[in-house]
């Protein structure tokens, strides 16, 4: 059963990934999403050395003690809609929003250890998970505000960033008039006519 669960995960994180990576800010999802993957992968190493938690069934077992679907892909897809749900949220408002990630993932976390061997809960609770989910998620959301204040151009007409568009301009009739017009010096064709 753990090997199914992990496999819809797996295909539903896949299909996912091209709706929450969008084209339009490309670079700034993806800085995000590598950010998390460094960021949980991180803390989910620390906590399993010190035997707090570990995965008995997880993909490539042999060469990873974390489970690799959880902290490279799934939590930093989640990230991504985070930050972006969060963008121009006011701080008690970014609280919140946070609640609304890690109460049912808490929740989740904490049915799939009782039933499933997702995960082991050594010296872990489901406070720890509350606690580490959304700390993970302010300091993502404090690196995005970081970037902000860095580069204020990222909100420069207002909107939020992930949803702005890059628009190319579209050409005047006086350009698409003088490109028709203009030739070029070896213009083989325009000499046989």
């Amino acid at each position: 059963m753990e090997k199914i669960l992990l496999r819809i995960l797996f295909v539903s994180s896949l299909a996912a990934a091209p709706f929450v990576l969008k084209r339009n800010n490309l670079l700034m999802n993806l800085t995000i999403f590598f950010t998390k993957c460094v960021l949980s992968s991180t803390i989910d190493s620390y906590f399993i050395k010190k035997g707090n938690i570990s995965y008995p069934v997880r993909p490539f077992a042999k060469i990873f003690d974390s489970n690799i679907l959880y902290d490279l892909l799934f939590y930093p897809l989640l990230s991504v809609i985070w930050v972006r749900w969060s963008y121009q949220s006011k701080p008690l408002e970014i609280i919140t929003k946070s609640l609304f990630f890690s109460v049912p993932l808490t929740l989740l976390q904490w049915f799939l250890e009782r039933k499933t061997d997702l995960f082991r809960w050594k010296s872990w609770t489901a406070l720890h998970t509350f606690i580490s989910m959304n700390s993970t998620l302010f300091m993502i959301r404090g690196f995005v505000g970081l970037l902000k204040r860095i580069k204020p151009d990222l909100n420069a007409r207002g909107r939020n960033f992930v949803e702005e568009r890059s628009h190319s301009k579209k050409p005047t009739p006086e350009f698409i008039v003088s490109s028709v017009n203009h030739r070029l010096p070896n213009d083989n064709y325009a000499q046989i006519q």
